[in-house]
């Protein structure tokens, strides 16, 4: 059976190593070492044994990693210069090594009669030894599984000998690191107090979003949009992004909400959730009450959003979902006097009954064609006047109310126009709640930030 000092001095008659090549199949052994520092107790060991002249690695003559792994302090120096300006906790190291290294690894192990795995790999030792370099000069943390930034380096991006051969004043191209940032997500609630407000921006069906149509003189503009390329001159998407995106110093950003409110209802009481998810954001720290005043003295009244927070990415699946219950307020209209007595029994009938919903015929373009069954956990409501009640709903996710009152031409059933007799429809509709089936969609496990004083 060999010893680890007869497996060294096989890897050494192999040819020319650097301590960090001559370390790394022994990477398993004696934790707290870095690689360079096993090989190099081990030439140090051979050479007492031996009681022969000490000859140092000289990384640049390495025929395993061909000099790449006396270039960690340039790569890491590189790196953080390209993270210059960007906000960030948490980074990970990933690495591209070249075919022939890994081929050259291979070797190594090979002819030293090695196993092909022992120790660990180029790649692996160049990401740890990156990576602490970088999470030493920048005071961040590193993150195998969300980090806010990768850096991926590309060893074929550039000559080893060359950045050897400059000495302190190494460099490494950064068309050799790919530095990608991670989106960030700004959680919250949002009131929509006017009617007519689309919750993302909705393209002109017409031109497409483009703004132009053709005519006879060449292109105009569209005549269906009035040239803006949307059907509603703003939504709670428009209303909201621009602010956070810019507070982020990101690309760009994407909406999204927990369900959505139909373009004529108003959202109003605690507001429904959302998750704006910033791309390439620069500042992932921003003030999010200072955040939430900018956008709602924007907004003017017909938009407003509390409770904003930082969040994780987690949120954004959770956001959409996470099973909510849904509260409504309705104006109702009927087509024939209703007596209070029949009303209040179609309510009773309805409240805590589970009705079958077709999709309705006002979506059932953009929707599948199936039947659904939904609960109506509390219903009640007030006559103002024989043909003309407000109605209060509490129903399950996913409950088309208009239906439930109108009934579709049937295709709901039960339905309080179909109980009483009588067309029924829904003249102004407000949601006043959204809320988690069984737990809060703000649990703290989803947040990066503390919760603010005011929302305590």
């Amino acid at each position: 059976m060999t010893t680890l000092e007869d497996d060294a001095r096989a890897l050494l008659a192999t040819g020319p190593l650097c301590d960090s090549c001559l370390g790394r199949p022994f990477a398993d052994r004696s934790f707290g070492l870095t690689n360079a520092e096993r090989g190099r107790a081990l030439r140090t060991t051979i050479a007492l044994a031996d009681d022969a002249d000490y000859d140092p690695d000289d990384p640049d003559a390495c025929w395993v990693c061909e000099g790449y792994c006396g270039t960690f302090d340039a790569i890491a120096d590189t790196i953080v210069a390209e993270l210059d300006g960007v906000g960030f906790e948490t980074y990970q190291v990933g690495t591209k090594v070249p075919p022939l290294v890994e081929e050259n690894e291979r070797l190594l192990r090979e002819d030293a009669a090695l196993e092909p795995d022992s120790g660990e790999s180029l790649k692996r030792e160049m990401n740890r030894e990156v990576g602490r370099r970088v999470g030493a000069k920048t005071g961040t943390e590193v993150d195998f599984d969300r980090p806010d930034v990768l850096a991926v380096i590309d060893l074929e991006g550039f000559d080893p000998l060359d950045v050897l051969e400059s000495g302190a004043a190494a460099e490494v191209t950064s068309h050799a690191v790919d530095v990608q940032i991670n989106p960030a997500f700004v959680y919250g609630r949002y009131r929509k107090l006017e009617r007519d407000i689309p919750q993302t921006e909705w393209p002109c069906r017409e031109c497409g979003g483009s703004g132009i149509q053709l005519g006879d003189d060449g292109e105009e503009p569209c005549d269906y949009c009035g040239g803006s390329g949307y059907m509603y001159e703003t939504s709670v998407e428009q209303t909201v992004r621009p602010h956070v995106v810019d507070a982020m110093d990101g690309d760009e950003g994407t909406f999204h909400g927990a369900g959505r409110e139909d373009v004529d209802a108003r959202m109003l009481e605690a507001g429904r959730p959302f998750v704006l998810e910033v791309k390439r954001p620069r500042n992932r720290d921003p003030d999010p009450a200072a955040l939430e005043r900018e956008i709602n003295e924007a907004a003017a009244g017909s938009v407003e959003v509390a409770g904003l927070r930082l969040a994780t990415y987690e949120m954004v699946e959770r956001v959409k979902e996470h099973d909510a219950s849904k509260h409504y307020r309705a104006d109702v209209e009927f087509s024939e006097p209703i007596d209070e007595t029949a009303f209040e029994d179609a309510l009773a009938e309805l409240r805590g009954t589970t009705v079958e919903q077709d999709t309705p015929q006002r979506v059932d373009h953009r929707r599948a064609a199936l039947t659904r069954e939904r609960t109506v956990y509390d219903i009640d409501g007030d006559l103002s006047e024989p043909t003309r009640a407000e109605v209060r709903i509490h129903g399950e996710g996913g409950l088309y109310v208009k239906e439930l009152v109108s009934s579709d031409d049937g295709r709901t059933e039960p339905s309080l126009a179909g109980l009483l007799g009588t067309d029924a429809e829904v003249t102004a509709l407000d949601v006043t709640g959204v809320e988690g089936e069984t737990e809060p969609f703000e649990l703290e496990e989803y947040f990066r930030d503390e919760p603010r004083a005011d929302e305590e």
